[in-house]
């Protein structure tokens, strides 16, 4: 590692070999977790290279615990975190939301580390029971539609990086890798971005694959469509800069989309939302980020994939999938 840190530190980049052997190291638990201290701060003090992306992205995939969900046409919705930006649970709301709109969601999610409250952080406490297990998994998606995929029983390079990126309480790499390496490989995503470069790079690195995807930042600084202004969205054949009113939605202010104090009150946004009791303002961001997950997998128009999730959440589909979910664990 110390001949990767001074390579680094001398402001050369690293091969797409050279990413993907010192990711496998990590994962291997082979360095002092110092050194990898150091290896991830680096990465916050310099932009990362699609190369470098590359070859961590190819080890966290070729070391994971996989999972054949090939026969389904699933999709992820996963942002990277890190935004700093507070805000409720946008995506798993979402994620639930597209669920019971009657496509399969295979979510990918992690404790939040710059954050109070990740995905898993709140499905946890909602009593949801983390697995690596393909019959359980497989078992959910195919019953409830959704299923949900802890990340650091997945990856080893993410558990033996754990308790570094908790002590540092910052984002990381692996905040740029999570939505990259779904175990699943699922043939449709949403990726939200915290930062504008790095959702041109995550657009570069998806246009040489074959998934249906849009990769968004919203201007701002969020990691998904906070409706707080306008937001960049990236697919295969997208570039466009959308304002919210362009989706028939009133642009928000920060207050809005906010988060809870504590992990009851953020557990508490998430059910309003499900029961359809939330604000209209909390229910009109997760419809936004429903509708292009439902757009991506369908490519119905968005005003159609809007009126899906409506109908999904006020017909308490995506209610019906929460409960079906948890009856199972």
């Amino acid at each position: 590692m110390k001949v990767i840190i001074d390579k680094l530190l001398a402001y050369e980049t690293l091969s797409r070999e050279d990413a993907y052997d010192v990711m496998m190291r990590i994962g291997q638990g082979k360095y002092p977790v110092e050194q990898v201290a150091a290896f991830l701060t680096i990465f916050n003090l310099r932009p990362i290279t699609l190369s470098e992306l590359d070859g961590f992205r190819n080890a966290l995939l070729d070391s994971c615990v996989s999972v054949d969900f090939s026969g389904l046409q699933t999709i992820d919705l996963c942002g990277t975190g890190g935004d700093g930006k507070n805000t409720f649970n946008i995506s798993t709301a979402a994620s639930f939301v597209v669920a019971g709109a009657g496509f399969k969601v295979a979510k990918h999610g992690n404790y939040g580390v710059s954050s109070s409250c990740g995905s898993s952080n709140l499905l946890e406490y909602l009593g949801y029971s983390f697995s690596n297990g393909s019959d359980k998994l497989c078992r959910e998606i195919e019953s409830a539609n959704i299923t949900f995929l802890h990340a650091p029983l997945f990856h080893p390079s993410m558990k033996a990086v754990a308790s570094v990126r908790r002590n540092m309480k910052i984002r990381t790499i692996f905040n740029i890798l999570g939505p990259l390496v779904n175990p699943t490989r699922p043939k449709n995503q949403i990726i939200g971005v915290f930062d504008l470069s790095v959702a041109r790079l995550y657009n570069y690195l998806y246009q040489k694959g074959d998934q249906r995807y849009h990769v968004l930042h919203t201007i701002g600084g969020y990691d998904e469509i906070s409706l707080t202004g306008a937001f960049k969205l990236y697919g295969k054949n997208c570039d466009r800069l959308i304002h919210p009113e362009q989706w028939g939605f009133s642009q928000l202010s920060e207050e809005d989309v906010f988060g809870g104090a504590d992990m009851k009150s953020s557990a508490d946004i998430f059910c309003d939302i499900l029961n359809d009791e939330s604000t209209p303002e909390q229910k009109n961001v997760v419809l936004a980020n429903a509708a292009l997950a439902i757009h991506t997998i369908t490519e119905n128009s968005i005003e159609t994939a809007i009126d899906l999730a409506k109908e999904s959440i006020e017909s308490k589909k995506a209610k019906r999938v929460y409960t079906r979910l948890l009856s199972m664990q």
